[in-house]
């Protein structure tokens, strides 16, 4: 590469309500310009709920882009940008599983995409679950059930789950907290 690569300008071509599209026009640093796509993403936030018994609750449910139904860690976007991750993961829990709780650590931040998204997730771990209540969206419908961590590593290895923001929490779990 001779020089540094720097983008000149950015269009937006689609506005939409969990993202924008532009078209980025870049100096590729050598005399040459190309034109990239970029989709911003204002970030998300996901838990790893632990039962008392030590399994994972797991959400289930319909996937537009997939045409099916998927198996995930409970997950939604921010409310605003620059909201803390961890009052939306808190928010997520108790809207999807009917759990919350007073103790959720940090366990990784993703970044999806990196290739043309800049979608960034972070991911809590939420023990000494509290019985609550859904409090699901309209058109939202959402199944839940408890997972043994060997059955979700079975799963993801079986290609049963392929989500990756739930892959990655799964194996990043198992990794810290079950050595």
């Amino acid at each position: 590469m001779d020089g540094e690569i720097k983008r000149i300008k950015r269009e937006l071509a689609y506005k939409g309500a969990v993202l924008d599209v532009y078209c980025d026009h870049v100096d590729l640093g050598n005399g040459t310009t190309a034109k990239w796509d970029f989709i911003h993403h204002n970030g998300a936030a996901a838990v790893v709920p632990i039962t008392e018994e030590g399994n994972i609750l797991m959400v289930r449910q319909y996937r537009n882009a997939l045409d099916r139904y998927t198996w995930e860690i409970p997950a939604g976007k921010l409310d605003e940008p620059g909201e803390p991750g961890i009052e939306c993961a808190s928010r997520e829990l108790e809207e999807e599983t009917g759990y919350r709780s007073e103790n959720l650590e940090l366990l990784i931040t993703l970044r999806t995409t990196v290739a043309f998204c800049n979608e960034r997730i972070e991911v809590f771990v939420a023990q000494n679950l509290i019985p609550s209540k859904q409090h699901l969206d309209e058109g939202e419908y959402i199944d839940v059930k408890a997972f043994s961590l060997e059955e979700l590593q079975r799963m993801i290895l079986e290609q049963k789950i392929e989500d990756s923001k739930t892959v990655s929490a799964i194996m990043a779990y198992a990794v810290k907290y079950k050595k």
